[in-house]
């Protein structure tokens, strides 16, 4: 595996490498790989020629300057991972690299930013909007994969997607999870002993509730969510909403829905996780 730095130096090798024919997989990360990551680099590797994966913590998508600042860096670690997994080049640019000078872009996704994370984090979706243009602008990948445990993200990734015409195919796999269900998240390594064992309880919340969804109003589901999740002092839930799976708009009530998706962010301790489950209403 190659590990380049310069934005020139990978545009160079994407270019020789189109040119012969050969089909480019990437993975986008922000780095402290798990096993949620390498599910995307093995799908890479059997579905392209040639799987890219880049590694950078991008400030632009922070709104919170210390979450930035204790973001899991772990480099050395990641290219082991990343060599385990065959991947072919690493793209590991500086901040400096990706943005020479201060970006003023603004993107705006409409209804799709105003909910959830795009509610709570704002200016989030703008930076991931614009880095992941320029990714996709100097990496050229026929495929970009993404995990679907970054729901909204995937949704905004899919208009711009549409929007800007991007010539690539967008794929999402299912979220991975440890045996105890919390969804692998490379903020997880800043949890402590005991909050690790607290953390799945965001999963158990998303399964209760898809288990209500037929028998129950959504503010009675909700109300039980957060009662739920009050029990334990280190959890700080700041939403948990009932969505439309395509528009990710919340619902009032389920009628008429043939998929939801039931979204989650809290916070335990300082450490902030999300989570989703989505829930088919016509199997069975």
């Amino acid at each position: 595996m190659e590990v380049i730095e310069q934005v020139e130096a990978l545009k160079a090798i994407v270019k020789a490498l189109r040119c012969g024919g050969k089909r480019i997989g990437f993975v986008p990360t922000m780095g402290a790989l798990h096993e949620g990551h390498l599910q995307l680099l093995r799908a890479s590797a059997r579905e392209n020629d040639i799987t890219v994966c880049s590694v950078f913590v991008n400030p632009t998508q922070f709104n919170n300057a210390s979450d930035y600042k204790l973001y899991p860096r772990t480099l050395e670690q990641d290219i082991r991972l990343l060599q385990s997994v065959g991947c072919d080049y690493l793209f590991a640019p500086s901040a400096e690299e990706i943005y020479p000078q201060q970006s003023v872009l603004q993107f705006s996704f409409g209804a799709l930013e105003a909910v959830m994370e795009g509610e709570h984090r704002p200016g989030h979706f703008n930076g991931v909007a614009t880095v992941v243009s320029k990714l996709f602008h100097i990496v050229q990948p026929h495929k970009a994969y993404f995990g679907q445990k970054d729901l909204q993200q995937v949704a905004i990734v899919r208009q711009l997607v549409q929007a800007l015409s991007f010539d690539l195919e967008l794929v999402c796999y299912p979220t991975v999870r440890e045996a105890d269900g919390l969804a692998m998240s490379s903020r997880n390594k800043r949890l402590s002993e005991a909050q690790r064992q607290l953390a799945p309880q965001l999963y158990q919340a998303l399964q209760m509730a898809a288990s209500d969804l037929n028998e129950k109003p959504i503010e009675t589901i909700k109300s039980e969510v957060a009662q739920l999740l009050q029990q334990s002092n280190e959890i700080r839930l700041e939403y948990f909403e009932i969505v439309d799976a395509t528009t990710l708009q919340p619902l009032q009530d389920i009628s008429g829905q043939e998929e939801v998706a039931l979204c989650i962010a809290a916070f335990v301790g300082e450490v902030r996780l999300i989570d989703n489950m989505l829930v088919n209403l016509k199997e069975g």
